[in-house]
């Protein structure tokens, strides 16, 4: 069994759309709402979640600033999407203490900052007013993100095209196809880039022929 640090350095070679067709054999890992969208585009995020139920708050994400370990990720259930939940000087904070991005089921704001920063973070859009700070801070429960449970600890991989989050046994069950699936379609796009047609890496003729004649069959790629 891979350790939680090289899972994290082998998610950090690949990318979400490998992993996410690695798993859909057994469906264990579980992928987020596709409206979080990366601030920054072009950086990835790995990390255990650090969660935090905001409730329309700001004292979770000081608190959780506070209490998170370098390379976590906070994972925040923001709890409305009216105000933003954090912006440049929480983002910064994050920077300096090592954390390995910020997820937020919500909005940020300062994202001209936020965007020449060197820390992932993803949320649904942005909004000038901040929520209060005078709510009890909830930290490290399970949190939900759309219709999607995160759990402290889960793993969290996030890029340009998505976030997926699992545990560390359910993304060891699927990284090492992943990797494969990941070095197949680099193999391919450079063999097309230099002149070769995908149609000749794929059973296109005999997967439309087994369909046609109501028989099972899936599209693959050589």
């Amino acid at each position: 069994m891979p350790s939680e640090t090289d899972l994290l350095d082998r998610l950090g070679r690949i990318d979400t759309t490998s992993l996410v067709d690695a798993d859909k054999p057994s469906g264990g890992l579980r992928v987020l709402p596709p409206t979080l969208r990366p601030v920054r585009p072009g950086l990835t995020m790995t990390g255990p979640a650090f969660t935090v139920e905001a409730r329309g708050d700001l004292l979770g994400m000081l608190l959780a600033l506070r209490e998170a370990r370098p390379g976590d990720v906070l994972v925040v259930a923001a709890g409305g999407d009216e105000h933003a939940v954090a912006g440049e000087l929480f983002a910064t904070e994050a920077v300096r203490r090592q954390l390995a991005g910020i997820l937020i089921d919500g909005r940020c704001r300062d994202s001209r900052t936020l965007a020449r920063l060197e820390l992932p973070v993803f949320a649904h859009g942005v909004a000038p007013s901040a929520f209060p700070a005078s709510a009890v801070p909830v930290l490290q429960v399970p949190v939900m993100i759309g219709d999607v449970e995160v759990r402290p600890g889960d793993l969290v991989f996030g890029d340009d095209d998505g976030i997926v989050v699992g545990t560390v046994d359910a993304t060891a069950a699927v990284i090492g196809a992943a990797e494969d699936i990941h070095q197949r379609e680099q193999t391919l796009r450079f063999q097309i880039e230099a002149g070769e047609s995908l149609l000749d890496h794929v059973n296109l003729d005999e997967h439309l022929a087994a369909l046609r004649a109501g028989q099972p069959s899936s599209l693959a790629f050589s």
